[in-house]
């Protein structure tokens, strides 16, 4: 039986190094990248079977929890993604109910942490934003504007680029909105 005298530039998948395989099925550059390849690969299924039992033997406890109206401190951190001290907090403020049954046996109200992430629907309004003609008549240079409000030209600046209205050069000359210039400077 012959060999193979075909080398196949590739990287190998563990260690990133460029080598020269012999067969075109190759994916690592020796033995020892193969084992850690095999070593990671079998770690992660491994921690992958730990997930799927631990799903398996608390999927009872977190379907009985889910329906009981008092809930411990702990289970509520686990349910909700909030710290033991923010919920304590909570309690302190008043915003949940709590009740101290004994040492480190606080129980707290399911349906009050289920009514703080309760989603409240805000009405949205679009404004449709109205173009602004850059006209003669109803556009004024930056000179104008600081002359008009008596303000240094770079505060006119200043003020034109943190309200974003929009501006147009033509030449030397910037010009901007009269409207949205009054509603600004005439409100100051």
């Amino acid at each position: 039986m012959g060999f193979s005298k075909l080398k196949i530039p590739r990287v190998c998948e563990q260690c990133s190094k460029p080598f020269e395989a012999k067969t075109v099925t190759t994916r690592f550059c020796g033995v020892s990248c193969a084992n850690k390849a095999g070593k990671e690969r079998k770690k992660l299924e491994k921690q992958q079977k730990e997930k799927e039992n631990l799903l398996q033997k608390y999927s009872n406890k977190i379907a009985e929890v889910q329906t009981r109206e008092f809930i411990s401190v702990s289970e509520a951190t686990i349910m909700y993604g909030i710290s033991k001290d923010t919920i304590h907090r909570m309690i302190k403020r008043g915003l949940i109910n709590g009740v101290n049954i004994g040492v480190r046996l606080t129980r707290v109200k399911r349906a009050d942490l289920e009514n703080l992430f309760s989603t409240i629907e805000m009405p949205i309004e679009k404004k449709k934003a109205e173009k602004p003609t850059f006209e003669i008549g109803n556009c004024y240079t930056l000179s104008e504007v600081s002359e008009k409000y008596n303000a240094n030209p770079s505060t006119v600046s200043s003020a034109i680029r943190k309200n974003n209205i929009p501006k147009k050069k033509v030449g030397s000359f910037v010009y901007v909105p009269k409207k949205l210039i009054d509603e600004i400077f005439d409100g100051k």
